[in-house]
């Protein structure tokens, strides 16, 4: 560790110290932009040996059980990085180095699950009921929502509880570790919005590290320092997930996708069905090419709403709206070929069913007619003309498509003369 970045962080630890009660909310409200002491105390935590590590994690624990929510947030920036120093020194039997940050995780522990007044904290979220508008929807836009309206408004919102009650812990042990960590790192994502660019980053990294570590993919990674498997549980790792899907849209493309890939690796190793199916899923989501996201201003996921109004246009094609055109196409034929000349002969196109039983598709071409329906059509062109210069009146004959097929023509239509 450089001696300025010691400096850095010897001066953070003295003045919160002899900060008077009026000034703590503007201290904290800076601490965001102090780049160089975030850096530095990335350094202190790596290093399990450091003297410092054990006045900054009492420090962080001050900062936490404190009513500011701006040095709670900072405090929890660190979270990840911590994690991992405690699961590494854990594999490698460092109870000692690990005892401060084992006990400032137990700590945020305790205080999370209890709410001000002392009693278990309950996480819980409300099932909305489709009877009240939403950003979602609409109730009037659901057909057969005014049937039903009124009896689920009577039954009013459900409530889910998908967290809690937690009892509390004096110890790390095996049985209970992960119970811990899954819980801290609910709290973690429950904050995401609010952590910097490099904390994201150090949520990507610690999950690759731990998924790959004392695993053949470790080589590929090029990963140094721990050697051993480092258990984890699935809880646990479908917390890693929802911090990796939210860095995908967050400036943190690449780190994200190897989290990703690594923590799908190590679910198919252990035969997790949930972040089996969670990762999957993500993975399924994602766009084909990288997202540039911005680093700085507002953050989010991105999602699609469906419109809550009805977007159907009135000129849209319907079944009605095809068949009344094919009715106005049929008459438009029907009244050419009656007002033509009667010397000529003329087939409409029209689609009908043929001698053998084949649909006929509509705007094609009726097939050309056959000998012998060729001369049984000269003859009764024959006959008009014979009549026609004996001076007798027309004669206008017509034959229905039955007839004419009984007759063993296969083109249907009038045959004026």
């Amino acid at each position: 560790m450089l001696t300025t970045e010691r400096g850095v962080v010897e001066e953070w630890l003295s003045e919160f110290k002899t900060l008077p009660e009026a000034s703590i909310t503007s201290y904290a409200a800076g601490l965001k932009e102090k780049t160089s002491l975030v850096s530095a105390l990335y350094e202190v935590i790596q290093e399990h040996q450091s003297e410092l590590l054990e006045p900054v994690c009492h420090q962080f624990f001050e900062f936490y059980r404190s009513k500011e929510k701006n040095l709670r947030t900072f405090t929890l920036q660190f979270l990840p990085e911590l994690i991992w120093c405690y699961l590494s020194l854990s594999t490698s039997r460092d109870l000692q180095s690990s005892g401060c940050i084992e006990a400032l995780l137990l700590s945020i522990y305790n205080l999370e699950i209890m709410d001000e007044q002392g009693h278990s904290k309950l996480l819980s979220f409300t099932i909305p009921s489709l009877s009240k508008p939403s950003v979602f929807h609409e109730p009037s836009s659901i057909g057969s929502m005014a049937l039903t309206e009124g009896a689920l408004s009577q039954h009013g919102l459900a409530r889910v509880v998908y967290s809690g009650p937690h009892p509390q812990r004096e110890m790390l042990t095996a049985q209970n570790r992960f119970e811990v960590l899954s819980f801290l790192l609910l709290c973690y994502n429950s904050a995401l919005n609010f952590m910097p660019a490099p904390s994201i980053r150090s949520l990507c990294h610690m999950s690759s590290r731990l998924c790959v570590c004392g695993y053949p993919r470790q080589h590929a990674r090029k990963y140094i320092g721990v050697k051993n498997r480092i258990p984890v549980s699935s809880e646990f790792m479908v917390q890693l997930l929802t911090g990796i899907y939210y860095s995908f849209y967050n400036g943190e493309w690449d780190a994200a996708r190897r989290a990703l890939d690594d923590v799908l690796y190590r679910a198919q190793l252990e035969l997790f069905p949930e972040p089996l199916l969670v990762a999957n899923a993500i993975k399924a989501s994602l766009p084909q090419g990288a997202i540039k996201g911005t680093k700085e201003g507002t953050k989010c996921i991105q999602v699609e709403i469906a419109p809550t109004s009805s977007r159907i246009s009135r000129n849209a094609v319907t079944s009605m709206s095809i068949r009344g055109h094919r009715w106005k196409r049929n008459e438009q034929n029907d009244t050419s070929i009656d007002s033509s000349d009667p010397g000529n002969l003329v087939i409409p196109e029209i689609s009908v069913t043929n001698v053998s039983g084949d649909r006929i598709g509509n705007g094609e071409r009726v097939k050309s007619l056959t000998e012998n329906d060729a001369q049984h059509i000269q003859a009764m062109q024959d006959i008009c003309a014979e009549a026609r210069a004996e001076g007798k009146p027309e004669i206008r004959r017509q034959k229905s498509v039955r007839r004419l097929m009984e007759d063993g023509m296969t083109s249907p239509g009038r045959v004026q003369c």
